[in-house]
């Protein structure tokens, strides 16, 4: 993950992606209200048409990637992952607004949002960088989701069995895999699944992808960590459970034994808006503070600093 500054002197078309769920009504006439004054187009996606009001036009995908100039996401970390992979590879800015709860993809809060779509017309923002996996399969059929800013994990489709994998690195095999799950991460996902299963916390500028097993019962039973130009295959060993694939959390594919993911890391596919990089990293460090606390989320945010806590949910928040 690197940042940069960014010269844009205007996103004439602004691109709104939505929680699936939770109340961001408010939020999106902040923003219509916002660009009428300053001209600004304002789209949506198609499939956000009933959380959307009638004012603004919907598009299909393919469009809304072709149209924009930046997008705004109105949710959580997971709608911040939805909206850069719906623009992965092209050179938009994406903007997130917290409507979850403690967020680290995301930057301002709605109370803030006029203020920061000002200085994202305007161009007064960086871009922090971040890397994404790029995944693909041998037979059956495509992946649903083959690009996850996060992680892309192997695991039992079903309760029974183990997963099973051969890891090939560049064409030269390393070793197997058994285990209850098998975790791909980015640097940026590092501190998610990665972390959980006792895998490392990766420097979000590092140029690196980690592998590590859940439960391991044979094989290679530690973490590896893979450079940026690196080349994996997994292939499902006869002796394997049926794998379910998920990407960023979403089922992408089941593979049978026999089948084989091929991985790679992709540089500079997102691009995440930052106005204060001192914010982040405060945000950054306080995450790797709480992630071993026995706490439920609720109690955690007694412990967080004020000024970095999500709003209040709605009362049909989800």
């Amino acid at each position: 993950m690197s940042r940069q500054t960014v010269g844009v002197t205007r996103v004439p078309t602004l691109g709104l992606v939505v929680h699936p769920s939770r109340t961001v009504g408010e939020s999106v006439s902040t923003i219509l209200g916002w660009a009428r004054t300053h001209s600004v187009r304002v789209v949506a996606r198609d499939q956000d048409r009933d959380r959307i009001v009638p004012e603004v036009e919907t598009v299909p995908d393919h469009r809304f990637v072709a149209q924009v100039d930046g997008v705004v996401a109105l949710g959580g970390d997971g709608t911040m992952l939805g909206a850069m992979r719906l623009v992965v590879g092209h050179p938009v800015p994406v903007l997130g607004v917290n409507h979850g709860n403690l967020g680290f993809l995301v930057e301002v809060t709605p109370d803030a949002l006029e203020e920061a779509l000002a200085r994202l017309v305007g161009g007064d923002f960086t871009v922090e960088s971040h890397s994404c996996l790029v995944a693909d399969h041998t037979g059956g059929t495509p992946l649903r989701t083959g690009t996850g800013f996060n992680d892309i994990v192997l695991a039992r489709h079903g309760r029974t069995g183990t997963v099973s994998v051969d890891l090939t690195v560049n064409d030269q095999q390393y070793g197997y895999y058994r285990c209850d799950a098998l975790v791909v991460a980015t640097p940026s996902g590092s501190t998610a699944y990665n972390y959980a299963a006792g895998g490392p916390v990766v420097s979000p500028s590092a140029r690196t992808m980690v592998i590590t097993p859940v439960a391991p019962m044979a094989g290679i039973g530690r973490s590896v960590v893979l450079g940026a130009g690196d080349q994996v295959s997994l292939r499902v060993a006869p002796d394997s459970a049926p794998v379910a694939v998920d990407v960023d959390g979403t089922p992408s594919a089941e593979l049978s034994p026999g089948r084989t993911l091929t991985v790679r890391l992709r540089e500079d596919a997102g691009h995440v808006v930052r106005f204060s990089a001192s914010r982040h990293v405060k945000r950054s460090q306080l995450k790797l503070s709480l992630l071993d606390l026995p706490l439920r989320r609720d109690q955690l945010l007694e412990l967080i600093p004020e000024h970095l806590r999500p709003p209040s949910p709605g009362p049909d928040a989800g």
